[in-house]
């Protein structure tokens, strides 16, 4: 009988994952698409890497030391924050910017609320917010090949709505490489880390198959993208076009990196599934109607806003309850 019964206090579940492990899961995920940005834009983007990185983890360092608060620099957040914040700019993006977007990420997002778990934003996407308020005219201007052009989505927003967008892309001239091909692959304008979707998914796939992230945040919101720019895009079933929104941008680096950051989405189920598909209509929105060509930064952080709400209203009925009422 004892054999049947083992009897012991809570947590019953145990795991080897942990919270650095994690972090660094997701930084190996990340290699593909920065070594491509590395290989793409040279020796600049490794600068800019390596800057938002040792900026990262240092401010981090300072300010736990100054306010005599446990290190946690080893975990890894830090380093990730860093690493995605860098990925997010412009390889032309001046050095001493990317330092002071650093800086915020870590003191302001981070760290005056407390610290990893405390922040009600993705840290990397508050800080890429904060420098397109202060620097919009750095933050997009992007150069590939060593010439200064507009990105692909760009190209299409501001193009003719009676123009295909095959012929759209093929506008781009010397400027830039704009075919929807390319667009997958990487060979385009943009920043860092969102050009290429191919090195994005090679690394999503690892985080899938290590079940660091769940399918339903950034399926939902992909799948809800679609479903809104078919709708409301104004070029109806065009393939080409849907291609492009999907491949262009920051949609895959959001949907699979920042979107599904534990500490600012839902931890139900039916929370992620709302929470994708909130992310999908509102970067629609953005996108669509918006004077911008993207949107997954703002996309995201409001629907970081509304995490609370959103796990208030899906969190599972206990078994064998019908319900909590009059807060009892």
């Amino acid at each position: 009988m004892s054999n049947l019964l083992n009897i012991s206090s809570s947590p019953h579940v145990r795991s080897e994952t942990s919270t650095k492990s994690i972090m660094y899961d997701v930084i190996i995920a990340l290699l593909p698409a920065t070594i491509f940005g590395i290989y793409n834009f040279g020796v600049k983007a490794a600068v800019l890497i390596a800057t938002c990185i040792v900026a990262c983890v240092l401010t981090e360092y300072i300010w736990q030391k100054a306010m005599k608060l446990p290190l946690t620099v080893s975990d890894g957040s830090a380093a990730l924050t860093g690493l995605l914040l860098a990925l997010n700019l412009s390889s032309t993006f001046p050095v001493w910017m990317a330092i002071l977007g650093s800086v915020f990420a870590i003191l302001i997002v981070k760290q005056l609320f407390g610290g990893l778990g405390q922040n009600f934003m993705n840290p990397a996407l508050g800080a890429r917010c904060f420098l397109m308020v202060s620097f919009a005219g750095r933050m997009t201007s992007f150069t590939y090949d060593g010439v200064t052009g507009a990105t692909p989505l760009a190209i299409i927003k501001n193009g003719d709505k009676a123009a295909s967008v095959a012929e759209l892309l093929g506008a781009g001239g010397d400027q830039a490489v704009t075919s929807v091909r390319n667009m997958f692959l990487g060979n385009i304008a943009g920043t860092i880390g969102e050009t290429s979707a191919l090195a994005l998914l090679l690394g999503a796939a690892y985080l899938l198959a290590k079940k660091i992230i769940s399918w339903r945040i950034p399926v939902c919101y992909i799948a809800t993208f679609a479903i809104f720019v078919l709708l409301f895009g104004g070029r109806g079933l065009d393939v080409t076009y849907l291609a492009a929104e999907l491949f262009g941008g920051g949609l895959m680096l959001g949907a699979f990196f920042m979107a599904t950051d534990y500490v600012t989405s839902p931890i139900t189920p039916r929370g992620q599934v709302v929470f994708g598909i909130l992310l999908g209509i509102l970067t629609g929105v953005f996108r669509i109607f918006g004077a911008s060509a993207e949107g997954v930064s703002y996309a995201i952080i409001i629907s970081n806003l509304l995490v609370p709400l959103i796990e208030k209203v899906t969190i599972p009925v206990p078994f064998g309850k019908e319900g909590i009422k009059d807060g009892k």
